[in-house]
């Protein structure tokens, strides 16, 4: 496996987590404790990468992937734990798995644990995501059941690690700005190249915010930087591992920050996407692009968050538009398309031994209060960036919206979106493995209710702590 060689040593070095800690630099005694883990995830095997849904074998990395945690603990011992990983997607046996370990080894409630992934298309595919997306052979599927099985222990590491070096901390809250998320569904590449090039606006909802969060240390030490933002990672389509912007742009801050972990969120970017893109040069621009927001709000007046935690957690049923039938699905089977081919013929199979397929899948939808001044909600699957719109303007200021947590799920359209179809609300849940087309549609109903359930939890006066 080879490494690109003209990628600048500044950029690959990779900084170690300071420990320490004492009072905060106000002179009080600090709320928070805060903890960081990593553990470097880039296979050393050749398992195929992830997404796009060919045949995609490895042949180098440009960086190496990480999975990276945080820990929070209040000052009344409530504990919050996030991990965040450079890959494409969690599948709901990857979730429930490492939720099982860390509940029985940390004993962590579920509400207590947020997966997120970056989405990023560079890294590996993982076990029953995106099932029948990929050609997979026997020995592919055993290199991916080895990798996912050995990720895991990695995460569950990671999450020791960062548990065990709580320290004293001050958690600060800023928001940037980063503008090179296209709304896909209203944007050509093509009509993107022209109408940058006569200088006109682009059309479609996008939501440009950088939400940060820095952890301070002793002396105001910078400790550790979360930071997310909307859009999918799909700068590059070759078959290299690499962290597409959001890995470039945490190598850029870990190498500004010695000391300090960058940790990256996906928003709620289903439907945006990096435009124009294929080229390394520009990933590499577009991770600076969004460093440079990061720092930007570093470097201004940021908010104090105070020193209370509470979590809340519901899975909610998004009903199913259609179940699949034998009839219809027959000559899918029998189609030209090899990917819906394979899913005809699995499903097919469930069907011929007797499977009843639920109507409705569980989705996940969680709320973290951090304080007084920080909301941070993970929904499941790929939301399209209505949900971060929307939820930012019913909950206020200070909410976050991280798009891609604990489960793939699927495309998760706003009404408008299902509405107006096409690939993000249009009929395509037989590309991640359900029995059925599309989502009923009352889907954005559905989350947007549990959204508002899990936070009136946390935001109640009686709320569990």
């Amino acid at each position: 496996m080879k490494t690109l060689p003209w990628i600048a040593p500044s950029l690959i070095a990779l900084a170690l987590v300071s420990g320490g800690g004492a009072a905060d630099p106000s002179g009080e005694e600090s709320s928070w404790r805060a903890g960081f883990g990593r553990r470097a995830i880039t296979p050393t095997t050749p398992v195929w990468l992830a997404g796009y849904g060919t045949r995609r074998v490895p042949d180098g990395k440009i960086h190496d992937l990480w999975v990276k945690v945080l820990a929070l603990q209040a000052k009344g011992g409530k504990r919050a734990v996030l991990a965040t990983t450079d890959h494409m997607g969690m599948s709901k046996t990857i979730y429930e798995s490492l939720y099982a370990k860390v509940n029985r080894r940390f004993s962590l409630a579920r509400s207590e644990f947020m997966l997120t992934f970056s989405h990023n298309h560079c890294g590996p595919v993982l076990k029953d995501d995106l099932v029948d997306y990929y050609p997979l052979d026997d020995e592919q599927r055993r290199l991916v059941a080895e990798y996912s099985d050995w990720m895991e222990d990695q995460v569950v590491e990671s999450v020791a690690e960062a548990l065990a070096n709580l320290q004293p901390a001050e958690l600060l809250k800023g928001e940037g700005k980063c503008t090179f998320a296209v709304n896909r569904r209203e944007n050509s590449e093509p009509e993107v190249a022209r109408r940058l090039a006569e200088g006109l606006p682009l059309k479609g909802a996008v939501d440009h915010y950088v939400p940060v969060l820095a952890v301070k240390g002793p002396n105001g030490a910078l400790r550790g930087i979360l930071f997310g933002y909307a859009c999918h990672p799909t700068t590059l389509s070759w078959t290299s591992w690499c962290g597409d912007y959001p890995g470039f742009a945490q190598l850029n801050l870990e190498a500004n920050h010695p000391g300090a972990a960058a940790l990256f969120f996906n928003a709620c970017g289903g439907d945006q996407n990096p435009i124009p893109r294929r080229k390394l040069e520009l990933c590499v621009e577009y991770g600076k692009m969004l460093s440079d927001a990061v720092e930007k709000a570093l470097a201004e007046p940021m908010q104090r968050v105070s020193g209370e935690l509470r979590s809340a957690f519901e899975f909610v049923d998004l009903a199913y538009d259609e179940l699949v039938t034998r009839e219809k699905l027959l000559p899918i089977a029998n189609g030209t398309s090899p990917l819906h081919a394979r899913w005809a013929k699995r499903v097919l199979k469930m069907i011929e031994d007797g499977v009843t397929f639920p109507a409705a899948y569980p989705y996940p939808v969680q709320a973290w209060q951090i304080g007084d001044e920080l909301l941070l909600i993970g929904i499941g699957g790929e939301a399209v960036v209505d949900y971060s719109l929307r939820l930012k303007r019913e909950f206020g200021p200070g909410t976050w919206v991280c798009g891609y947590a604990n489960d793939m799920a699927a495309y998760i359209p706003s009404r408008r979106v299902w509405e107006e179809g096409g690939y993000e609300g249009g009929p395509h849940l037989d590309e991640y493995g359900r029995p059925a087309w599309r989502w009923a549609g009352d889907v954005e109903d559905r989350v947007a209710g549990a959204v508002h359930r899990v936070v009136n939890r946390v935001r109640g006066s009686s709320a569990p702590r």
